[in-house]
């Protein structure tokens, strides 16, 4: 069964949006990510992303990164949400590095609505270096907010890193992942410190079929056409591959032949 892959904008993280835009079309993918930067995102920003997407066709998948903090609310989250929903992407990834469950609750809530009122889902990832870092966590938060703009999102190397693994993603309802991200990587580090975990999700990804994550197990715990977002945070493949489009086209390839073979 066919599935939708879209380029996760992490892959190419020196490039402006419109550059991912136009690297994955150049590349074949039918749809990519977009990465929000505060300090320098403007309303003109929005309105060239919004083109180079009608322009190449692709579809405007997802948008990252929502970061939770601790404190109040913060206005910058509504203008990356009303950003994505000009654009048009279908989901915002979100993440929490508050300690205070209860409060990631409430802020998360907020932000469920928020998205709804731009047609966006919220989508909830736990990763070790947070303050939310497994699967089991990420699920409480999730069903205690309870609202339907609320999705999880699972990371085949947070998964593994957290102690996680594909069988607790079996039994799931279908309709709480709307994507997950793929990736490869050796079955364990050398040490679980903060560092070594940062440095290889940033900079120490593989490409599917490079390492030894069950990523073929997590597949088939999900639903068979579930979209995907290939996740190559590299180094090496940055310096193997500088120009954006024959990177992009790269990470495709892999993915493609992983999901074949």
């Amino acid at each position: 069964m066919s599935r939708l892959l879209s380029l996760a904008t992490g892959n190419l993280p020196e490039f402006s949006p419109v550059q991912v835009v136009e690297a994955a079309a150049q590349a074949g993918w039918p749809a990519c990510g977009v990465w929000y930067d505060r300090e320098t995102w403007t309303e003109q920003t929005t309105r060239d992303t919004r083109n180079a997407f009608e322009r190449t066709g692709l579809v405007p998948f997802d948008m990252e990164v929502v970061w939770i903090r601790p404190g109040n609310f913060d206005p910058d989250h509504e203008r990356l949400l009303a950003a994505g929903g000009e654009i048009g992407v279908r989901n915002a990834l979100m993440v929490s590095s508050d300690p205070d469950m209860d409060a990631t609750k409430r802020r998360f809530e907020e932000l469920c609505k928020v998205a709804d009122r731009y047609g966006i889902n919220a989508c909830f990832e736990f990763l070790p270096i947070t303050d939310v870092k497994t699967l089991q966590a990420a699920l409480d938060i999730l069903r205690s907010v309870g609202h339907p703009r609320g999705k999880l999102l699972v990371d085949a190397l947070h998964l593994k890193r957290s102690g996680g693994d594909p069988s607790m993603l079996r039994g799931l309802p279908a309709d709480l992942v709307t994507y997950a991200q793929i990736c490869d990587a050796p079955a364990e580090l050398p040490d679980m410190e903060f560092q070594t975990i940062l440095d290889e999700a940033v900079d120490g990804r593989l490409l599917p079929g490079e390492g030894a994550l069950p990523l073929h197990d997590m597949l088939a715990a999900l639903p068979q056409d579930l979209p995907l977002a290939p996740e190559q945070r590299s180094k090496p493949l940055r310096d193997q591959y500088p120009d954006a489009a024959d990177r992009a086209k790269a990470i495709l390839d892999a993915t493609q032949r992983f999901l074949e073979g």
